[in-house]
Formats: C-alpha cells, sequence, structure tokens
C-alpha cells in the first residue's frame, strides 16, 4: 500500500495563509489547498512593516529578493514625535540598528502579490481555490476536522461541498470562521472606542518624508512612512490616522477594513501637525481613497488548536496596528507551524508543539499593544509636558525611553541578538542578499 500523502488546508489566501503554504512546501508537504472567500485578491489596509525577523523568514523562503525587486523600502530610521513638533527620540532601524536583515515598509498588495505568484509557481494554479468561503468546522473524536464550504461559480450560482483534510489551518483573519467554530459564542472583536484612517498618498519625491514618523498625543496620533523607492519622480507614502470616535460604529464594521471615506471628514483633526517639515495635512490631501475602521482586536484565547485544527495571523490573535507586528508575527506563525508539522509525526503533536511556541509570545505583544506598546512615549511625553518641550530627555530620562524600546522589543523576541541568531525553523539561513542593497540603500 502506498503511504498516505497528508492533505493540508489552509483556510484563507491572505499573508498568513499564502506563506503558511509556501512554508509547507518548502519542508516537503505536497497536498496544500488554500481556499480563500473573495473570487480575487483584495488587501486590506494600505501600508505596512515588516520587521527584520519576519524579513528574516521571508528571506529562508527565498522571497526577498523579489519583494525589494519591486516596490518595497529599507526602513532606516523611526522618530517618535509630540503633537506639538518636538521631537520624542529617533532610532535606527533594520540594518543600521545591528539587525542581519532590513526592516521593509511595503504595500500590502504588492506583499501578497508576491508571496501569491511564488504560490503560483512552487505549488501550482490549483493551489489557491477562490471564492470558496468555510461555513462550518467540526473536529470529530480522532482530531480530524470536518470543513463544510459554501463555493460561487463565476455566474453567482452557489454550490455547498465537506471536506476532511488531514490538518486544517484557521489563516482567515479576524473575522476567522475558522475561530468561531471552535469558539462558538465568542462574538464581534471587541472595540476601544478609537477609529483608524488609513491610506497612501503618491508624492513627488523631494516632498516625501524621508523617514517612519510616530505622533501625537494621549488623544490622536498619526503615522506617516514612505514605502517605495522614487518612480517617475514620486514616491508612495503610506499613512495611518487614530482617533476617538464620534458614534458607535455599526457591528458590521467591526474587522471590516474595507469602508470607503473622504479625506475632508477628518483631515481638521490634524491641521497644523508639522515634524521636521512634513505637514500631516499635506500627505492626507494628496491621498487618492481613504479607509476607515473602528480599532479591534481579540482577546486572546486560551488555546487555538483542537485536534488537527489550528489558528494563525489574525485568526489567532489579532492585535492593535502598534508596533509594525500584525503582518511580522502571521509570517514567523507560517514558518513555525510548518517546522513543527515537519518535526512531528502526530500532525496534533505537531500543532500542540506550535502553539507552545508561539501562543505565549503572540499574547504577550496582544496585551502589550493594548498598553501602547512602544508607542506609549508619546502618552508620557503629553502627560508630563502637554504643551511641548525643547529638550525631550527633562521629560523622559534618556533610560527610561531605551528600557521602553527595550521591553517591547525582548516581549517579542524581534530584539537583534534574537533575531540575528537565524531562523529556529530551520537549517541556519543567512541574510544571503539582505545586507548589501544598492548604493545610498541601508
Amino acid at each position: 500500500m502506498a503511504p498516505h500523502t497528508p492533505h493540508v488546508v489552509i483556510a484563507g489566501g491572505g499573508i498568513a495563509g499564502l506563506t503558511a503554504a509556501l512554508a509547507l512546501h518548502a519542508v516537503g508537504f505536497p497536498r496544500i489547498s488554500v481556499v480563500e472567500a473573495a473570487r480575487a485578491p483584495r488587501p486590506a489596509g494600505a501600508g505596512l512593516n515588516l520587521m527584520p525577523g519576519a524579513v528574516r523568514e521571508l528571506d529562508a523562503l527565498d522571497l526577498l529578493p523579489a519583494l525589494e525587486a519591486g516596490a518595497a523600502l529599507r526602513t532606516r530610521e523611526l522618530r517618535y514625535y509630540h503633537r506639538s513638533g518636538a521631537l520624542i527620540s529617533r532610532e535606527p532601524r533594520g540594518l543600521g540598528a545591528g539587525y542581519r536583515w532590513p526592516q521593509l515598509s511595503v504595500h500590502r498588495a504588492h506583499l501578497q502579490r508576491v508571496l501569491g505568484d511564488a504560490v503560483r509557481e512552487r505549488l501550482g494554479p490549483a493551489a489557491v481555490l477562490t471564492g470558496v468561503r468555510v461555513t462550518g468546522v467540526d473536529v470529530r473524536p480522532c482530531g480530524q476536522p470536518l470543513l463544510r464550504l459554501e463555493h460561487r461559480d463565476r455566474g453567482g450560482r452557489r454550490g455547498r461541498a465537506s471536506l476532511e483534510p488531514d490538518v486544517l489551518i484557521g489563516a482567515d483573519g479576524i473575522r476567522s470562521a475558522v475561530r468561531a467554530a471552535l469558539n462558538p459564542g465568542e462574538g464581534r472583536p471587541p472595540w476601544n472606542g478609537m477609529l483608524v484612517w488609513r491610506g497612501v498618498s503618491p508624492m513627488p519625491a523631494h516632498t516625501a518624508p524621508p523617514f517612519m514618523l510616530i505622533a501625537g498625543d494621549d488623544r490622536r496620533k498619526a503615522v506617516v512612512y514612505p514605502m517605495s523607492r522614487p518612480a517617475d519622480g514620486r514616491v508612495l507614502v503610506n499613512w495611518a490616522l487614530a482617533g476617538p470616535a464620534a458614534s458607535v460604529p455599526d457591528p458590521d464594521d467591526l474587522g471590516d477594513w474595507s469602508r470607503a471615506v473622504g479625506v475632508e471628514t477628518f483631515l481638521h483633526h490634524y491641521e497644523g501637525w508639522e515634524f521636521d517639515g512634513v505637514r500631516v495635512t499635506d500627505v492626507l490631501r494628496a491621498a487618492e481613497t481613504a479607509h476607515a475602521y473602528p480599532m479591534v482586536d481579540r482577546d486572546p484565547l486560551d488555546r487555538w488548536s483542537h485536534g488537527r485544527t489550528t489558528l494563525i495571523g489574525d485568526a489567532a490573535h489579532a492585535m492593535y496596528p502598534i508596533g509594525s507586528n500584525g503582518a511580522s508575527q502571521s509570517i514567523v506563525d507560517a514558518r513555525a507551524l510548518a517546522h513543527a508539522l515537519a518535526a512531528h509525526r502526530d500532525p496534533a503533536e505537531a500543532l500542540r508543539a506550535y502553539e507552545a511556541d508561539r501562543r505565549p509570545v503572540t499574547t504577550a505583544i496582544q496585551e502589550a499593544n493594548r498598553r501602547q506598546g512602544p508607542e506609549v512615549v508619546i502618552d508620557l511625553a503629553h502627560r508630563r509636558a502637554p504643551h511641548g518641550f525643547t529638550d525631550v530627555h527633562q521629560v523622559i530620562p534618556a533610560e527610561e525611553l531605551a528600557d521602553i524600546a527595550r521591553r517591547y522589543a525582548t516581549t517579542g523576541a524581534f530584539d537583534p541578538a534574537t533575531v540575528n541568531q537565524g531562523s529556529p525553523y530551520g537549517p541556519p539561513y543567512l541574510p544571503s542578499r539582505a545586507v548589501v542593497g544598492p548604493a545610498g540603500v541601508a
């Protein structure tokens, strides 16, 4: 009798799901199916930052050259400001901070395109099934998942099917159907009373900020950074703003990143916000579109894995958009899960090992982000000097600033010493093409 080849089904074709497919393929799993509810990719949000630990894992999958050949930009510096314009701190990032891998600013659509192209090339075009929605999951006493699916053809006709994979991975986001099936009664994602506005602004290269900035006070914040190299004299600038909501959102908007709004509906809140020559309102006025969503996360779970079913990415640990950790942790999840499945003969044992590795770390980051993570320096500065200051060290001592950054990095194991040890999820990968970049790029 021929040996059984395990079939792994991944629910969700976003960053977490596609990275998981590539990671599983890399360790030798030949039967992988990604089921995605959307008929075509609809990357949520706009830009994102990939921390060096996540870039290390993408490099291990030989994806870094394609990322950097496109629109990704190495993030060289991060600056925190008080809303008065006073500088709180400036930090080198990526290679400049002593990492062996860069930090990347990238459009989410570009990252998803690179991942999707690699999946089609390495696993074949049939590996991703679009227009297929998970409607239910049962875990049998033996641990095997029974997956119920609904699919639509291009004419809109619906059909239903069931599937019994050997392993099911829920990578279907903050409103995960797999998570809901494993945790009935959990309800909608909890909202913290804040709204987030996001968008991308094509700007003349000479007017775009040359650094990443995070600024604000105890009520409103702005994040602005470039995420592409100049092309035809222009640069793509990503921005995300947060502020208190004027009204309670529709419950259906909780976890929905796609609601379009006009920039004029929130621009007035940021008049006068200028940081070393970067006017936030100039960036906003250059935007082609803007989207708004309530700031939500998920409460940490006591367990992710049930038999041969588990969760990764936002389905497992959706967190506030603080510290550049959402997509970064999803990528690390994918590599950790593939490594565990390759290292254990019993899939249920593998999922327990994966969860023991990843759940404590991501839970700690979720909780740290609810306390503002590294952005707490802005709240401290405003609380201690609400009208601004000239010397931040008279407001927050240098040792306190350094300790806040250090604690957050060690919480998620993305400090330079830990990341530079190399990936724990395979052979000792080296940064290969990551250290030496184009002239002038650090």
